[in-house]
């Protein structure tokens, strides 16, 4: 009896972590960070870097040559970052990609193909603190799936992941993907939750702050209840800090090996841009930041 006609199986096409190279520090920071999530989360790793062409080489005036002139010297960094990621995680499936354009736009395009998205973190016009390059700026909050800007954790970080939450649905997909990587690498997780006291108009009430606060907690608590049912093996504890958001957030990332944040857009038309905590955020922060977008503004990014 002859066996009935199956369709061959197929496996399914697994998107990589995307990590930008320049072949900075930095850059092999990010390399090196890269390497270790996907190797925690069982995914490919290719490794991109973008060639651009010189400023004054526009179409209607070309340079000949140029792209093949920057070509080789693309390559030998990819070389050397392929290296680095295989000596970082033996048995790793890494892949290379020389692409040209703007660096942003082409991880912005990379993103389309990719589980997430990793770049190094570099100084911008020489002001103390200001921790984002341009690059970052224009693909954080831009693309659909996480991006990390890697910088060196802090020397007393603690085994812990920091997560900012507002009580609000938008905050879930970062706290689920605060939660994941704890998991996967048997860190806890410390829930950043600040409030302040409304300014009040009109006659002033007196309030009780402390009353403000155990109320703000007490639905915090309800409010993550859920997740922490949900991972039972990763131990959290949860901060009600009375500041403003970007302050208690870049302060608990002095002591964390990453921050993760959620990025809000306002409408469909401003879904990819950064809001202002995200931004201050990932500038000032003391160790890698993940940005996560909300389920929302993936299904705007989509045109859904």
């Amino acid at each position: 009896m002859t066996e009935p006609f199956s369709d061959p199986v197929v496996d399914p096409v697994v998107d990589p972590v995307v990590v930008g190279t320049d072949g900075s520090a930095g850059a092999i920071r990010a390399v090196e960070w890269a390497a270790d999530h996907a190797g925690l989360r069982g995914l490919p790793l290719r490794v991109v870097h973008a060639v651009e062409r010189l400023p004054y080489d526009v179409p209607r005036y070309p340079i000949p040559d140029s792209y093949d002139r920057l070509a080789p010297s693309g390559r030998q960094l990819l070389d050397h970052a392929e290296r680095v990621a295989r000596d970082r995680r033996p048995g790793l499936d890494v892949t290379t990609e020389l692409a040209e354009g703007r660096p942003g736009r082409v991880l912005r395009d990379q993103a389309a193909r990719a589980a997430e998205v990793v770049l190094g973190s570099h100084g911008a016009g020489g002001f103390p603190g200001m921790l984002l390059g341009s690059v970052g700026n224009q693909v954080a909050g831009h693309v659909a799936v996480p991006v990390v800007v890697v910088r060196p954790a802090p020397p007393e970080a603690l085994a812990e992941i920091v997560v900012g939450f507002d009580c609000s649905e938008a905050s879930g997909p970062a706290l689920a993907y605060a939660f994941d990587e704890a998991r996967l690498r048997g860190h806890r997780v410390r829930i950043v939750c600040a409030w302040e006291p409304p300014v009040p108009y009109g006659p002033v009430i007196a309030t009780d702050l402390d009353d403000m606060r155990r109320a703000a907690e007490d639905y915090a608590r309800g409010e993550l209840q859920p997740w922490q049912g949900g991972y039972a093996e990763v131990k959290t504890e949860l901060d009600m800090i009375r500041a403003h958001p970007v302050s208690a957030l870049i302060e608990a990332s002095s002591r964390a090996v990453l921050l993760v944040v959620g990025s809000h857009g306002r409408n469909a038309f401003t879904a990819a841009v950064l809001g202002s905590v995200s931004r201050a955020v990932l500038a000032h922060a003391h160790c890698p930041v993940a940005v996560v977008r909300g389920a929302r503004l993936r299904e705007a990014a989509a045109g859904r």
